[in-house]
């Protein structure tokens, strides 16, 4: 990229960047505050409008707003007037997005809206539009000049409606009180989703699977288990099945290299084993658990999984965790 493209390219971000800071400006106050109790009150689901690109942004918005605790659904104009109107009620409320205000689609599904008597809120580019006049509250979301040199491609006009849409959507969902809970709820796949929802419990090597060996077991036996197990680890126990620590292949390896041939006949898990290891619950977020193995000055690649007792239940490998996508 030239220098000459690479200005061009910065002064339209910067175009677009200071079109949003003017766009906070221009609100009041009372537009917001309107907006807001007409959305927080509304007793149904919000449908959000829009025609070209703005119909684009009304589509994010809408999914914005739902997974955020706001029940929301795009609807075209034109699908509107066709029967697409059958999915709006007077519990229901209605943010159509124009920029110029003046749009026919717009401008001609608009009487319907009002026999149907639903709040209609703008986001409009001219407060002096037939939407503008129409609607119920008002958001300004004008610009001074399109991104496009022609001034005409929608760019600037859309990245203030995104903008603007995207407030109210977060605005809503802290008025909402909106939990980390709640989110992961609507967010149960991808990266995120298993970030907010997948436990130690779904991870770890349980039952017949969790390698474990009793108090006084010889480091024949250790061998026998972390090869049994396949998990580089063994977790050692006491009679009452409680955890006692846990043995890695590498921590057996180092109690070898130690020690004579006459010194490992008499070699047991006690003297190998970390006491009170670090440890996660089964309810633990897996993501934390991560966390809490990478985040150390010395890293640990397995984690030991006890209940409230203390009574050893699995075995978590990091290896697990990076496998999950998570």
């Amino acid at each position: 990229m030239s220098k000459q493209h690479f200005t061009e390219f910065v002064r339209l971000l910067r175009l677009e960047s200071d079109a949003i800071a003017r766009a906070a400006t221009r609100l009041t106050a009372g537009q917001v505050e309107h907006v807001i109790s007409l959305l927080s009150a509304c007793r149904g689901k919000v449908v959000v409008m829009g025609v070209g690109k703005s119909g684009i942004i009304a589509q994010k918005i809408a999914a914005t707003m739902t997974s955020t605790g706001t029940a929301a659904l795009h609807l075209h104009p034109s699908d509107a007037v066709h029967g697409g109107l059958g999915l709006i009620s007077p519990e229901d409320v209605v943010i159509v997005l124009s920029n110029s205000g003046e749009t026919d689609e717009i401008v001609g599904v608009l009487p319907y809206l009002k026999r149907r008597q639903v709040p209609i809120v703008a986001i409009v580019g001219n407060l002096q539009s037939t939407l503008a006049r129409r609607a119920d509250a008002v958001l300004d979301a004008s610009v001074d000049h399109e991104a496009c040199p022609f001034n005409l491609a929608p760019t600037t006009s859309t990245t203030v409606a995104l903008a603007v849409g995207d407030a109210l959507a977060m605005t809503l969902m802290k008025d909402k009180g909106l939990t980390l809970d709640d989110f992961a709820v609507n967010h149960p796949a991808g990266r995120l989703g298993k970030r907010l929802t997948l436990r130690v419990a779904d991870l770890m090597h349980e039952g017949v699977n969790n390698p474990t060996i009793p108090l006084g077991s010889l480091w024949l036996q250790v061998v026998g288990a972390i090869s049994e197990g396949g998990l580089g680890a063994v977790n050692v126990i006491d009679p009452a099945g409680r955890l006692a620590g846990i043995i890695t292949d590498g921590d057996l390896r180092r109690a070898i290299q130690l020690r004579d041939h006459a010194a490992l006949e008499n070699l047991l898990c006690d003297d190998i084993m970390t006491r009170n290891p670090v440890v996660a619950g089964p309810d633990m977020l897996a993501y934390d658990a991560l966390r809490l193995m990478e985040d150390r000055s010395s890293q640990i690649s397995v984690l030991p999984v006890v209940d409230g007792d203390r009574i050893c239940i699995g075995l978590l490998r990091v290896h697990d965790i990076v496998r999950s996508g998570l």
